[in-house]
């Protein structure tokens, strides 16, 4: 049988080390695949010197490669929106199967994407979008297909899950580890996407799509970043046996899907509190299997084309498939997707960590309980602690009991405006995750 001819788009980090996989794995993955895997061609504008090309074509013009009638498969690793787009969908009209690890792509383009295809009879494989070199969209979409998904909560950014355990481990400031962060590579020189939630927020759409059976919807996905976080925050939740982690939460409620990323509180005790470092990781409560967690790279030039490369073995395998019955891009068939609503971040329900600075005088506290106590929040516990010499004000720590979020802005608001409360306040959701 004739090999199956791969066209990569893209000789990065992850295209360097798909190629280099393929090359090296040829013998074992022909045995996997049933046949053999041919890269045929390369698009890319910058040499990459990991990698021992030979004979392969090369060009650096990417649609040169798409229109190529030879290749069965594009490999996009180009990334970004736009160029992307265009590379994808022009391969899907030419009748070319799809493997990408653009999580931006198919987060905002994937309702799209998806239909081109679906249209036309060709796959488009997506797992290294998340998560890296961890199969957990293969998890999700086929592992666990006889459960219905109660939630999914994952650590999908390597770079703030590094920056959160320095300043818990050695104590440093977020901007301190920042700059280290991007001085080994691990966040670009405009962080933004991975500080403020962007990257997670990407992969956590795409994750709630395929656990809920609802269409890609980023636009509706809550993002908080990092950077207001301090190592007295990191310190204060440690004493109180919590762990703070830059978590991507997606629930089903009776009223909707809850989609958010933002700073957590994990108890300490839970293993993705424990999860350090650059890695990943991501649980999964099914109502037949009971939890579950995904650990490994994150992201790294092997490690994700583990999955591209995975990708395209699954594409090869049913390539002689009927399409009406592969495995759906986002696990359901396309006209069983739910139409479940992505709730307003004011309606989701969750615990609270609050940080105040108070005057010290008595009955500052006696008024902060009765602010909460209207609103119908209830205070699980308090930390006070020593008045602070440069400004006389005391820190005061509350974590609260489970209460909608309007309702906490509601009291935030109304505990801001206290002459006794100086400045504004920090909060940070809880998660119990059991």
């Amino acid at each position: 049988m004739k090999p199956v001819k791969v066209g990569i788009c893209g000789l990065g980090t992850v295209g360097g080390g798909t190629f280099n996989v393929l090359q090296r794995n040829a013998t074992e993955i022909a045995r996997r695949a049933g046949r053999g895997i041919e890269v045929a061609q390369i698009a890319t504008r910058h040499p990459n010197p990991a990698c021992n090309l030979g004979m392969t074509p090369v060009t650096d013009d990417v649609f040169e490669l798409v229109n190529n009638p030879e290749i069965d498969i594009i490999v996009e690793l180009i990334g970004g929106y736009t160029l992307a787009k265009d590379v994808v969908l022009k391969a899907i009209e030419n009748g070319k199967h799809v493997v990408t690890a653009n999580k931006a792509l198919i987060a905002v383009h994937g309702n799209e994407i998806f239909s081109a295809a679906s249209a036309k009879g060709v796959m488009v494989a997506f797992e290294a979008s998340v998560a890296g070199g961890i199969p957990i969209i293969k998890a999700l979409r086929e592992g666990l297909a006889a459960n219905q998904i109660d939630w999914v909560a994952g650590i999908i950014n390597g770079t703030g899950n590094f920056i959160l355990t320095e300043m818990r481990d050695k104590g440093r400031t977020f901007e301190d580890v920042l700059a280290e962060a991007q001085a080994l590579g691990y966040a670009e020189a405009d962080p933004t996407f991975d500080v403020e939630g962007i990257d997670a927020a990407h992969k956590l759409t795409i994750l709630a799509s395929i656990a809920f059976g609802i269409p890609l919807q980023f636009d509706k996905a809550y993002t908080e970043g990092i950077t207001k976080l301090t190592t007295a925050d990191v310190n204060y939740a440690e004493a109180l046996g919590y762990r703070i982690k830059h978590l991507g939460v997606a629930r089903r409620t009776e009223n909707g899907v809850e989609l958010r990323v933002h700073p957590t509180l994990i108890p300490s005790d839970r293993l993705i509190a424990n999860v350090n470092g650059v890695m990943n990781a991501v649980m999964v409560q099914g109502d037949a299997v009971g939890p579950t967690l995904y650990y490994g790279a994150g992201a790294g030039s092997e490690p994700t084309a583990s999955a591209v490369v995975a990708d395209v073995i699954d594409v090869v395998r049913t390539l002689t498939t009927d399409p009406t019955n592969r495995v759906p891009h986002l696990a359901f068939q396309a006209d069983a997707l739910s139409d479940l609503p992505v709730l307003p971040v004011d309606e989701v329900n969750t615990a609270y960590y609050l940080r105040l600075h108070a005057q010290d005088r008595p009955g500052v506290l006696a008024k902060v309980a009765s602010i909460l106590s209207e609103r119908g929040i209830n205070i699980e516990s308090i930390m006070q602690k020593d008045v602070e010499e440069q400004d006389g004000l005391v820190p005061m720590i509350l974590l609260t009991h489970r209460v909608r979020e309007q309702d906490m802005n509601d009291a935030i608001a109304a505990l801001e405006a206290l002459d006794d409360i100086a400045g504004p306040l920090m909060r940070i959701r809880v998660e119990q995750l059991d």
